[in-house]
């Protein structure tokens, strides 16, 4: 391999950046209108654009990519995690084009990518597993009727995704339907395809994963585990290496399954197996992401290994060099810096970033997409940034954390910051009293109060004019930032001319955007009776669905159009009394 196309964007698109310049490879980035600045761009030793501001028109289409890895002359395309990443069709064009596939063979994806599939080979080789449907449901009168079965909670998850994308947990049997069909839409905006299949949800449960890695000589390695328990909407936001308080029996238990997985599976390249753990010490098994996963840098901290110059190794044929299990040196916490507002429920916050001022000193690593003056997209994910700090003892990781943390100064946006440093101060978290967080903990026990943070300012016009041009008699696509043929920033062209203001506003007129993004469905019809709490629409941001509630009851007229892009406040219903 010479030179390496990331097929992706933000801090792992940066991280591959600097791989690749450490391993001696040149880097190719592509990118949507939004990220034309963006701080990966700029690192790039070559940089095309997509043509586009949403995730299908840019880095989902995967004809616009195979044609720029030409164009570009890159021999090899590294997915990074999310988008494509686990898409089979994607690895398969790759090799289709001639080019190398950094990741696993296309066949492999989709046998472990297709969550039934996967769930037949870890039976296979007698890995631990809770009950689950034999297969994709169609409808949410299976969801029900599963649900009757095997007992609420049950888990909705999507069949072809992970990360969270597409999974929802249903608590009450009144809310299965509207689950089963956000899941469903989740899946199809994150991955493409939306079947979803079901498996009994276990409570309070812990999640522990497995770093692998294979080669295609036959050698599968554990690098260890990782506690991933911190979570909200089933996205990690706090990961740890290596997984505390576990016996040795449960780790051995982990590392086993996860390698036999592997094996049974012909896998190869840089992989995660993912596993919950009940409160009983039940181990049951749960995914394989066929992906470098955002939290493997306390992997990297505590092994001494170089995770993506490995997946570059094992592409170009190259046998692994360890072959044993390594004992971790230390202790490593990641906390991912995510432009969202833990008061108010984690809602996204996309805009730009007035000030962005990291920690450093010892113990501390950063990995990040964005600096003083970059924008956060409304239509990406809301990962700006990891903040990975190590130490000799867990005890010594805490203690570095909360300096980090202290350090840490973003504004223009809502972040996760605050969290973060309430996190860990709270006892559960840092085990005095025992070790008391599951992946719920967020939404049942964190209780801390934390100060709200201001709303970000409505986004500048990021979006490109395009328009051609003849040079030498040649015709050339010229693209310019709207907002340099206007002389100033403005206004989104793509928000709308409804009224704005905070949705923390005392005025009850209406139902307003609880954040800047896309209102998906209204969920009534247009002057419906409503009462307070009832669900009226959903929006999405960031790649994640949010619902918007009616604030109390009465009659409502619907002010917006589905499809529209609306600010934070935006009034998308009034009441007509």
């Amino acid at each position: 391999m010479k030179k390496v196309l990331i097929a992706n964007r933000g801090e792992i698109a940066v991280r591959i950046i600097r791989a690749c310049r450490d391993y001696g490879l040149k880097s190719v980035a592509v990118y949507a209108d939004p990220d034309l600045d963006a701080m990966f761009v700029r690192l790039a030793d070559e940089a095309y654009g997509l043509g586009g501001s949403r995730p299908a028109e840019t880095y989902l289409d995967i004809q616009k990519l195979i044609e720029i890895a030409h164009r570009s002359g890159a021999d090899a395309v590294h997915p990074g995690y999310g988008l494509l990443s686990e898409r089979a069709e994607f690895a398969r064009a790759v090799q289709e084009a001639g080019l190398t596939w950094i990741g696993p063979d296309p066949h492999v994806i989709e046998a472990l990518g297709d969550k039934v599939e996967a769930r037949r080979i870890a039976l296979s080789v007698g890995a631990p597993l809770v009950a689950g449907s034999d297969g994709p449901v169609e409808t949410a009168e299976e969801v029900i009727a599963f649900a009757k079965t095997h007992g609420l909670p049950v888990a909705i998850k999507a069949a072809h995704g992970g990360g969270g994308r597409g999974l929802k947990v249903a608590w009450k049997m009144e809310d299965v339907a509207e689950l089963y069909h956000s899941a469903v839409r989740e899946a199809e905006a994150a991955f493409g395809r939306g079947e979803c299949f079901l498996e009994r949800f276990l409570d309070r449960p812990r999640h522990i994963e497995a770093q692998v890695l294979a080669d295609k000589h036959g050698n599968v390695l554990v690098l260890g585990t990782r506690d991933c328990s911190l979570q909200r909407r089933n996205q990690k936001l706090v990961e740890e290496a290596p997984a505390p308080f576990l016996s040795d029996a449960q780790r051995q238990a982990i590392h086993d399954a996860a390698k036999k997985i592997c094996a049974a599976a012909g896998y190869s390249g840089a992989g995660t197996v993912e596993f919950l753990l009940g409160i009983d010490g039940t181990i049951s098994f749960l995914e394989v992401n066929t992906r470098l996963q955002v939290e493997h840098p306390v992997t990297e901290e505590t092994t001494g290994i170089d995770l993506v110059i490995e997946q570059f190794r094992i592409a170009e044929g190259k046998a692994l060099e360890v072959l044993e299990t390594p004992a971790p040196h230390g202790h490593s916490i990641e906390f991912r810096i995510n432009a969202e507002d833990p008061v108010r429920g984690f809602l996204p916050t996309p805009g730009a970033i007035t000030r962005f001022d990291p920690p450093s000193g010892p113990g501390v690593r950063l990995d990040t997409g964005v600096t003083t003056g970059s924008t956060v997209p409304g239509t990406f994910d809301s990962l700006m940034a990891k903040l990975i700090v190590t130490g000799a003892t867990r005890e010594q990781a805490l203690a570095r954390a909360r300096r980090a943390l202290a350090e840490f100064a973003i504004e223009g946006i809502a972040t996760v910051l605050p969290f973060h440093r309430a996190a860990m101060e709270a006892r559960d978290f840092t085990g005095e009293d025992g070790f008391r967080v599951h992946t719920r903990w967020i939404e049942t026990d964190f209780a801390e109060p934390l100060a709200a943070a201001a709303r970000p300012e409505p986004l500048p016009d990021r979006s490109l004019i395009r328009t051609h041009v003849e040079i030498d008699g040649k015709r050339h696509e010229l693209a310019i930032p709207a907002g340099l043929l206007s002389g100033i920033g403005g206004q989104s062209s793509s928000s709308t001319s409804g009224s704005t203001s905070s949705p923390e506003s005392e005025d009850m007129s209406g139902v307003r955007a609880p954040i800047s993004g896309t209102l998906q469905a209204f969920k009534i019809e247009d002057g419906a009776e409503v009462k307070a709490g009832d669900l009226i629409a959903v929006m999405e941001a960031m790649k994640m669905e949010t619902q918007v509630t009616a604030p109390r009851a009465g009659r409502v007229s619907l002010n917006e159009s589905p499809g529209s892009y609306l600010q934070a406040g935006t009034m998308i219903a009034r009441y007509q009394d």
